[in-house]
């Protein structure tokens, strides 16, 4: 077997995939951020705070400071060494499982499901992280006698425990563990079908890192119109303070009556526009990673 076929450990597969996603999380935290501000702009038939995501940027900079598109950075953080680490290395586990012995890999149909099985569990042990990064990066829309002031993620989970209690970190972990599975599916079989027909235009593509942005770029796009109004549920269930929701059904229904359909889709263009290159820049740096594990210890 090559050095460049071999399996890497298991811990340093783990290791590795948080790392990346850490590492792509210090470019896209701020589109994280207006994300999020863009989807409960409005919330509760409130006058919108933001029209676009330019508007938004441009008022958290005008009223936070630069610093203030960083908001939530240790949240964001702790959800890819969390989410990210479990997702990837689960992943890596099951595909190699699933791999016959002569090396053939698993079908389009297995990859699918390993990758929804995979994504499910990942979100299911980020979902503490991922409450926290959306109270965080939301706290600076609030007046200042109503913002939850956390200092750090840690400050958040422990405080969430302590004035909430403990199941409160899991407050909206069905609509984000179904989130990720469907994000997952989505990815997997629009990346596929992207770089394949990429690929068939020879003489402008090869299999290489252009390549996989443009694929990735698409199946973002994909992905973010088919995940979106399950990702709005989620950021208002985990936001909200005085059970304002019921369930995911009630965010649906209050939310078309009182902003209309096409808020489902709010935060479209910073959502989009996190996705694509968050997915190119995480798996760029894990085969960064990967590499070179493989030249110093292999």
């Amino acid at each position: 077997m090559s050095q460049a076929s071999q399996p890497l450990p298991k811990p340093i597969r783990f290791l590795f995939g948080g790392l990346s996603g850490m590492a792509a999380t210090l470019f896209v935290q701020p589109l994280d951020l207006v994300k999020n501000r863009m989807q409960l702009s409005g919330e509760g038939g409130k006058v919108k705070e933001h029209r676009t995501s330019f508007h938004a940027i441009a008022k958290i900079m005008r009223s936070e400071g630069f610093i203030g598109v960083y908001s939530g950075l240790s949240a964001g953080l702790l959800r890819q060494a969390t989410y990210t680490t479990t997702r990837l290395g689960i992943y890596q586990m099951l595909f190699d499982k699933f791999t016959s012995a002569d090396g053939t890999p698993p079908s389009f149909i297995k990859k699918a499901a390993i990758g929804i099985t995979a994504g499910g569990i990942g979100a299911f042990v980020g979902t503490p992280a991922e409450i926290s990064l959306i109270r965080m990066t939301a706290d600076g829309r609030l007046p200042v006698n109503e913002r939850r002031n956390y200092s750090s993620v840690f400050n958040a989970l422990y405080r969430i425990t302590k004035e909430e209690g403990l199941v409160t970190l899991w407050r909206g972990c069905g609509p984000t563990v179904f989130r990720a599975m469907v994000v997952n599916a989505a990815q997997l079989a629009s990346y596929s079908q992207a770089k394949q027909f990429l690929l068939s235009f020879e003489e402008r593509f090869r299999d290489n890192i252009f390549c996989h942005f443009c694929a990735s770029m698409i199946s973002g796009l994909v992905t973010t119109i088919v995940s979106m109004p399950v990702d709005i549920a989620k950021t208002r269930i985990q936001n909200m303070k005085h059970g304002e929701y019921s369930g995911v059904l009630d965010v649906y229904a209050k939310t078309i009556r009182s902003e209309g359909l096409f808020s489902l889709w709010k935060g479209f263009t910073p959502y989009y526009a996190r996705l694509g290159p968050h997915t190119v820049l995480t798996f760029i740096f894990l085969e960064q990673m990967n590499l070179f594990y493989r030249k110093r210890f292999m």
